[in-house]
């Protein structure tokens, strides 16, 4: 099996240091650049399975602005790391695609859960044959949805991206059409994470979900918030034929 590559990101040389060893005596061949300058010329130059990416930098640099950068160009795992315990900026993380936030300081062994989480999540499927299994596309109002390939095409069967928490969050919805779904319910199936139940992280996925489904009809709305309880999926898919 290939050593999977990872990138670090922050300002702190001993921080770098110190996880790069660690995550090295785990099996990840790790990287660490100290400022954007360095995280580009690294990802110019070999393909990483994860970044881990500060939230902020001394020198003026923004990590969410580098985060952006690196969604409108790869769609690599990325994990956040933030001193602040504010809930806003677990927010804005999710918000630019982040696939998981952890405060500073942190366990080691946390962090090591978190990047395999996020790793296994973003493994692609095995392909059976050449061909989906039919049972693996689902049909919605003209939106096809290929749980295989980990793929969404609109009715005009364009390509539309998701974020790997994106992708579980409508698969989860899906499969279990009709049913409401309570926020930790969901939390339970797309993360398998303890988050606090104020945490608003759903509720964000679930609005960048409806923007990109276009699920702007409240009088016919896909995904349907039911006060006081949580979501359901209102269509009835079917499998393709």
């Amino acid at each position: 099996m290939q050593t999977q590559r990872i990138l670090m990101v922050d300002d702190d040389p001993r921080l770098c240091g110190f996880v790069s060893k660690f995550l090295t005596r785990e099996g990840y061949a790790t990287e660490f650049a100290f400022d954007g300058n360095a995280m580009q010329r690294a990802l110019a130059n070999v393909p990483f399975d994860l970044i881990i990416l500060d939230l902020s930098f001394p020198n003026g640099e923004d990590g969410i602005t580098l985060a952006r950068d690196i969604r409108t160009r790869y769609d690599t795992p990325l994990v956040m790391l933030s001193g602040r315990h504010e809930t806003v900026d677990k927010i804005i993380c999710l918000e630019i695609g982040a696939d998981d936030y952890l405060t500073k300081p942190f366990e080691p062994r946390e962090l090591l859960a978190r990047i395999r989480t996020v790793l296994r999540r973003a493994r692609p499927t095995p392909q059976r044959s050449a061909a989906p299994a039919e049972k693996d596309i689902i049909l919605f109002a003209g939106w096809r949805l290929d749980l295989g390939r980990r793929e969404l095409f609109s009715p005009d069967d364009e390509a539309v991206v998701l974020t790997s928490q994106e992708f579980h969050l409508l698969a989860a919805l899906v499969q279990r059409a009709g049913r409401v779904l309570t926020r930790d319910q969901i939390l339970d199936l797309i993360a398998n994470r303890h988050w606090t139940p104020f945490d608003r992280s759903i509720d964000v996925l679930i609005g960048k979900l409806r923007r990109k489904l276009n699920d702007n009809n409240r009088a016919n709305q896909i995904i349907k918030t039911v006060r006081g309880a949580g979501y359901v999926f209102t269509l009835s898919p079917e499998s393709s034929h």
